[in-house]
């Protein structure tokens, strides 16, 4: 646990430290990335050497019931399990960092089809904190917003990236990394179980495998709701690189310290780094920050002795990770953030279906087997409630006595640090369910992923450990085969690639714009990979799919505008002007997409850059910008 510790905190303090220092110093330069590194890497190894070294274990204290140790046959075969789950979690690893993006000739390709527009947003991101532009920094992607997304991971990378790191290594190294520290958090999380379910999550779709005889992604169709976590969201929501560990490892300390976890004492984490992991967490991931603040809500009204340091924890949380949610939503502008909305994506498009089969096809027999451990954990905690006073001493009839010992026996009442974990994951999935967190109804999955995670060591441990041997099994095959699959086929889906961007274009607009003001906007069109935008530059418009899913509502009326500047109709200038535009961009997408331009600026704008990639058009320094 030292060296995962060590390692996210390094990463915390090395991008609030540079955030920080650039806000004052109106950006990143190679210093600050230089000091802001040297910091976080000795916060980091201070905490190493704190910390005490952990004993190796085959998972959790809790992996079998007392007494059956000896006796039970999965025992044997648990390091192997181990083994397999390691061995698919390395080639997903290597197969979807390695090739996160790639060349091919004069091409720009990636692996996964699903990371086509969520890796242009990442590259922009950090493509813009590297060049240096002034923090908090506009929003490359629209004209009248500041930033809105949590971009802690892309602000590290964008360090390391300002520091002359190669972009392409770099990222590769980086999803290895958090490889390595996901998965070694989830087994000392949950044990092996928890890591088979990160990797294999799904319902009854993989199933159709056994009709086509065929390894492909079934889950990551447009009718599927419950998609292959590593897949769709790990690799694409690189937020999550960050957050998943230091997540789990937060469930995890909070486990060892309110719960009756003695013997692992003192491999808990000093309480300044608890602190700094979860106050900063709002800088890369705010839905998991959220599902954390409901378990540690659960902890303090579920367990007692646990509310003064909980308190204290939270008190002094709360400032800076409120700045946190305030730069990342750009003030609490950021539309459709809370909406009432039932169901999740029940009755959204094509993910829609009736209700019992809409729960059946996306979670199999996960759900219920997750309903039946609510009702064995309630049954536990009740008979743990009034089991411990003798039948003789409890009032016959209900009455004044009876009303009062419970009323006495509530008040005193402190929930296990199992129940308290799994109702917190019933909270969670509750507010998945009930609350729109996001645009779009979808995003809601990254709240759920986190009830999920939360029930999966509380399932094994409290209700399928004490199942025979070949029923373990059999749940196992029952619950991970869809996952399996769809994991196997999307691994594989990837080949040749996907083309992405023209390697030689990014390159030469990158140089070509290397003079220019940074904080210059340019007029082009808006998609995920235009080449302005992997330069790190100010554009009106990106891709739309993310202006809607940043809640940024009236896009339409802004692509409208820039629409009739880019084909010369009516008073362009003036849509420039309002626009707020200083450069307007002429290449290959332009030609594509708006070849019925009348072209006037090419009389009356002065030309600044040309080449085989576009012309590059000024307004000149009038127009006023952001």
């Amino acid at each position: 646990m030292r060296l995962l510790s060590a390692g996210l905190i390094y990463v915390a303090v090395s991008t609030v430290t540079a955030l920080l220092l650039g806000e004052n110093a109106g950006g990143l330069n190679w210093s600050i990335s230089f000091v802001s590194l040297i910091v976080g890497a000795t916060v980091g190894i201070a905490l190493f050497f704190l910390m005490p070294p952990t004993p190796i274990r085959l998972g959790p204290s809790t992996q079998s019931p007392a007494g059956t140790e000896g006796d039970d046959p999965l025992a044997r075969y648990r390091s192997i399990c181990l083994c397999l789950v390691g061995f698919v979690f390395a080639i997903f690893a290597f197969r979807s960092f390695c090739w996160l993006f790639y060349f091919e000739g004069e091409n720009i390709d990636i692996q996964s089809p699903f990371n086509l527009g969520d890796l242009g947003l990442h590259l922009t991101y950090i493509k813009t904190f590297a060049n240096g532009v002034s923090l908090w920094p506009d929003s490359p992607i629209y004209v009248y917003s500041k930033l809105r997304y949590p971009v802690g991971i892309d602000l590290f990378n964008g360090i390391l990236t300002n520091l002359g790191f190669d972009l392409r290594p770099q990222l590769a190294a980086t999803g290895l990394l958090a490889s390595v520290a996901t998965f070694y958090a989830l087994y000392r999380w949950g044990g092996t179980f928890t890591v088979a379910g990160f990797l294999f999550n799904g319902g009854i779709a993989g199933y159709a495998f056994l009709q086509t005889h065929q390894f492909l992604d079934y889950q990551g169709t447009s009718h599927v709701s419950w998609k292959s976590i590593p897949l769709t969201m790990f690799v694409t929501q690189r937020g999550l690189l960050y957050a998943i560990p230091a997540g789990l490892l937060l469930l995890r300390q909070w486990r060892v310290k309110y719960g009756s976890d003695s013997d692992q004492e003192n491999q808990l984490l000093p309480v300044w780094a608890e602190y700094i992991l979860y106050a900063t967490m709002p800088l890369f991931h705010i839905h998991t920050f959220i599902a954390l603040s409901i378990v540690l809500v659960v902890l303090f009204l579920s367990r007692p002795p646990s509310r003064p340091p909980l308190f204290k924890l939270v008190a002094a949380a709360v400032l800076p990770a409120v700045i946190f949610v305030w730069l990342t939503t750009d003030k609490m502008h950021a539309g459709s953030i809370l909406q009432w909305h039932l169901g999740w994506t029940q009755n959204v498009g094509e993910l829609g279906m009736p209700f019992f089969w809409f729960w059946l096809f996306n979670f199999g027999v996960f759900l219920p087997l997750a309903i039946a451990l609510v009702g064995i954990v309630a049954r536990q905690e009740w008979n743990g409630l009034f089991g411990r006073q003798s039948s003789a001493r409890q009032p016959k009839k209900l009455g004044p006595g009876l009303i009062s010992s419970i009323i006495r026996r509530a008040h005193d009442f402190e929930l296990s640090i199992d129940a308290a974990y799994l109702a917190a994951a019933v909270l969670i999935f509750l507010l998945t369910i009930s609350v729109k967190t996001a645009p779009w109804e979808w995003d809601n999955i990254k709240l759920l992923i986190w009830a999920y995670f939360i029930t999966l060591p509380i399932l094994w441990n409290r209700m399928l450990i004490r199942w025979p041997f070949s029923a373990r099994v059999g749940a196992c095959l029952i619950l991970f085969f869809s996952g399996f699959v769809s994991l196997i086929g999307g691994l594989a889906a990837g080949r040749p690639g996907y083309q992405f961007a023209n390697r030689s274009e990014t390159d030469f607009v990158a140089a070509a714009v290397r003079r220019l003001p940074l904080e210059a906007r340019f007029a082009g069109f808006p998609t995920y990979n235009h080449p302005l935008l992997l330069s790190g530059r100010k554009m009106v418009c990106g891709y739309a799919g993310h202006l809607w899913t940043q809640g940024i509502a009236d896009y339409a009326t802004i692509e409208s505008q820039l629409n009739n500047l880019m084909l010369g109709q009516g008073d362009w200038k003036k849509s420039a002007r309002e626009l707020q535009v200083r450069y307007l961009f002429w290449g290959t997408l332009e030609k594509t997409n708006y070849g019925n331009s009348t072209r006037p600026w090419e009389k009356q704008l002065p030309l600044v850059a040309q080449g085989a990639w576009g012309i590059i058009y000024d307004f000149g320094p009038s127009t006023k910008r952001y």
